[in-house]
């Protein structure tokens, strides 16, 4: 069934593309969605596997620390960095996204905005010890990504972490449809941002098929 929501969503973001709206379409998705998750083609209404791993084997803790999820969506990632201690924010640029989120985790020590990436406070730069970015690169066009690696970037605060996770693809596969996978070439753009890179993993997901994943740690020089 996830297949099928994959090309409704599909088809919604490329009539947005074809008018010149990169984003627009991520509320249109969820609006559509009126409350069904399955719907959604990135919910799985649990923590990603992908980030859940990488914390455990890193020992990744957050007492005392701040943390920021790019792109929250139905908010599960943003939920598992609060339950690790970390003083979360989370953001979409969906207002559907958001209020979902709230109503899903009532009570919720996340603080949850609705938020354009491209428009973040200025008080948010260099203020985060851990930032997560999984997923959200992967869909935006390719001359939007330089753009957005640095507004992620200077969310990081000094000697703090970011973590992505993304699809991954070599320099002459075919980008295929979106979610369209990042070169390696393209997430070290991370690297002229002031960022150190500590561990770089290139495997397949435990998905059905699977899918090529990379998930990159940096540092904050």
């Amino acid at each position: 069934m996830k297949g099928s929501h994959r090309e409704t969503a599909r088809e919604i973001a490329n009539h947005h593309l074809a008018q010149g709206d990169s984003l627009g379409w991520f509320e249109e998705l969820y609006a559509q969605a009126q409350g069904n998750a399955s719907i959604i083609p990135w919910a799985d209404l649990r923590p990603n596997p992908n980030l859940v791993a990488c914390l455990d084997n890193a020992g990744i803790e957050g007492q005392g620390k701040s943390a920021l999820k790019i792109g929250c969506g139905l908010g599960d990632d943003a939920e598992e960095l609060a339950r690790r201690g970390f003083d979360t924010t989370a953001f979409d640029i969906s207002p559907t996204a958001i209020a979902w989120c709230q109503c899903r985790f009532p009570g919720s020590a996340v603080t949850y905005i609705v938020l354009d990436l491209f428009h973040a406070p200025r008080e948010w730069q260099g203020r985060f010890d851990f930032v997560l970015e999984s997923y959200t690169l992967q869909v935006l066009p390719a001359d939007m990504r330089r753009k957005a690696i640095a507004r992620i970037s200077g969310f990081v605060a000094q000697g703090g972490k970011l973590l992505v996770i993304t699809r991954g693809r070599e320099p002459g596969d075919p980008e295929g449809n979106i979610p369209w996978p990042l070169t390696r070439e393209e997430i070290e753009a991370f690297a002229h941002c002031d960022m150190k890179e500590i561990s770089f993993e290139d495997y397949f997901d435990q998905e059905e098929p699977p899918v090529r994943r990379f998930r990159v740690v940096y540092e904050r020089k």
